[in-house]
């Protein structure tokens, strides 16, 4: 382990800027628990940039480990753009905004041209503005869905998705050369300013974007002649004026908003974990709905990068899970696009090998291709800006994790919770229209295409001994990997990471033609599978369970027993 300690005393001497990290430097002094917590490592940049508890030392987000990431980026574009640029947002949480001012200074400080959103946007209007000014990058401030003690800062390439792992892997490098206190080029934001180096986004942008979303209803009449009701969250987030906007364009008539959770709280004070797939999040709405009786409960997480929904069902609301709208989605874009004449010979359906196989089978009947790929929406980007680049932009129709981002429309290469609740919300007033919901729909594509169940078990390791243990837990899986999880027999075994796929009855070895990725994936006896992988984005483990069965009851059953003994193979 590295002299944390001497890194400490560094930091006592130099971070002198911000008061309060001043402060908690000084409160720690006799803590050898807490300074290591906070200096046994750095801050990671990866291909999701930066994210970690706010505060002082090398392993938080504040305006010294932002600053360092910057130079990075600023070295690394100097590097390989003539002339570069980067569109700069930011959301609700804590010092996201100071953070965004220290990133375009230092950019301005490095000669880089800054496009800055002015007041707290989504990510994917930061996506759509790096498009629309042809940006080298683009920097987003934000932790997304943690809890309120987290900041993060993702990076984003020219074609509007996040970095991916080579140029993300050069931007580290520079990054780790950079003197975190003596080596950092800046200009004061309002010089900039003033010299043009930083300029504010016009609202002629957000209205581009506005558009940009609302040219993908499904159909265009369909909410203007609707009396859905409609609840609306967005989590003390970004997402309150974007989506008002849209779903007010889009002709919605009943639509209240969850006061409480209105306005840009980076405290996020009725909600501690703002993240749209737990129930928790909905809380607030259903204390309005005795007296507001919504069909459809909206809530988009603090970036407005992730859509949850709920549904009225015989009095009841019944919450539905990523997979489920990932379903959802695909046969409603795919079934209207159809019936308007307007679906591609080969439409294009992207999703995540986590992300449940029904969307497969849907997206196959209606002679689509299906692309698996790794998780991390800047792969499904990819792919798009591929399809732009060989002329086939219109034959995607949509892309989707399960973890409740969506995409419909080439506009941004982000998941974008704008465009998923306008759909979602053209989507229940179609259903509605059919004298059906959401969750009537839903059973209706299980009894055509089988009963699908996925299901997600997370772990969580805080801190140095939290990050061992994953490893360990992974390395353990790799040297032994088990030979059947509940009842079912282990087929074959793909590991990401190496990019190979085994199948244990004939010991053939096929090759995974994606980037290598600290997966283990284990198919099962009668098509169940069973992923692991460690969180990109947080200290968790994670483990999906798919499985497939005759009815509901038999799929969860399955599922159920192999969750409980996949705990005791990995001791959790």
């Amino acid at each position: 382990m590295r002299d944390y300690k001497s890194i400490y005393e560094i930091w006592l001497k130099k971070a002198v800027a911000d008061p309060e990290l001043k402060k908690e430097l000084e409160d720690i002094k006799d803590n050898d628990s807490e300074i290591l917590d906070r200096f046994w490592r750095d801050l990671e940049f990866g291909t999701g940039g930066l994210r970690g508890v706010i505060g002082a030392g090398t392993n938080r987000m504040n305006i010294y480990t932002v600053g360092q990431a910057t130079q990075g980026l600023a070295d690394y574009l100097n590097e390989h753009f003539r002339n570069p640029s980067v569109a700069i947002g930011h959301d609700s949480r804590i010092n996201s905004d100071l953070f965004a001012r220290r990133a375009a200074s230092v950019l301005a400080g490095n000669g880089i041209k800054v496009y800055f959103y002015k007041e707290l946007k989504p990510t994917p209007m930061v996506s759509f503005a790096i498009r629309e000014f042809k940006c080298s990058s683009g920097i987003v401030i934000t932790a997304s869905h943690n809890p309120s003690k987290y900041n993060g800062y993702k990076c984003y390439d020219k074609g509007g998705y996040q970095m991916t792992d080579h140029d993300a892997g050069l931007v580290s490098e520079k990054m780790l050369k950079v003197d975190i206190f003596d080596g950092i080029k800046e200009m004061d934001f309002d010089e900039a300013l003033e010299k043009g180096l930083i300029e504010y986004i016009p609202d002629s942008v957000s209205e581009k974007f506005y558009d940009a979303v609302l040219s993908q209803l499904i159909e265009p009449e369909n909410l203007k002649n609707s009396d859905i009701k409609i609840l609306y969250t967005p989590l003390n987030g970004t997402g309150n004026i974007p989506v008002r906007t849209v779903l007010a364009r889009a002709g919605v008539k009943n639509l209240e908003i969850v006061k409480t959770q209105e306005l840009p709280d980076g405290k996020f004070p009725t909600c501690p974990y703002p993240n749209p797939e737990i129930a928790q999040a909905f809380e607030e709405a259903f204390k309005l709905t005795d007296n507001y009786k919504a069909d459809l409960i909206i809530a988009t997480d603090p970036d407005c990068d992730r859509v949850g929904l709920a549904v009225l069902q015989d009095g009841e609301y019944v919450l539905l899970t990523g997979n489920d709208v990932c379903c959802l989605l695909t046969h409603y874009v795919l079934t209207g696009k159809k019936r308007q004449g307007r679906l591609p010979e080969k439409p294009v359906v992207i999703k995540t090998i986590v992300t449940s196989e029904l969307v497969r089978k849907i997206g196959e009947s209606f002679n689509a291709e299906v692309y698996d790929l790794l998780t991390g929406f800047k792969y499904i980007g990819e792919l798009i800006t591929r399809l732009e680049d060989r002329g086939e932009a219109d034959r995607f129709a949509i892309g989707m994790e399960e973890s409740y981002g969506y995409l419909c429309g080439t506009h941004v290469r982000e998941k974008d919770a704008v465009v998923a609740s306008l759909l979602a919300a053209d989507m229940a007033a179609y259903c509605k229209k059919q004298g059906i919901t959401l969750y009537d729909y839903l059973q209706n594509l299980y009894k055509e295409y089988g009963c699908f169940v996925n299901k997600l078990l997370n772990f969580a390791f805080e801190g140095a001994d939290g990050m061992r243990k994953m490893s360990d837990m992974m390395e353990s899986l790799r040297k032994e990997p088990p030979k059947t999880i509940g009842s079912k027999e282990v087929e074959a075994i793909s590991d990401y990471k190496i990019s190979k796929t085994v199948c244990l009855k004939t010991g053939k070895e096929s090759e995974i033609d994606l980037p290598s990725s600290n997966v283990l994936s284990f198919s099962l006896s009668g098509g169940a599978k069973v992923i692991v992988r460690p969180s990109g984005t947080e200290p968790k483990i994670k483990i999906y369970i798919s499985t497939v069965g005759d009815s509901s009851d038999e799929a969860n059953a399955l599922a159920d027993t192999l969750g409980e003994d996949m705990k005791k193979i990995l001791g959790v």
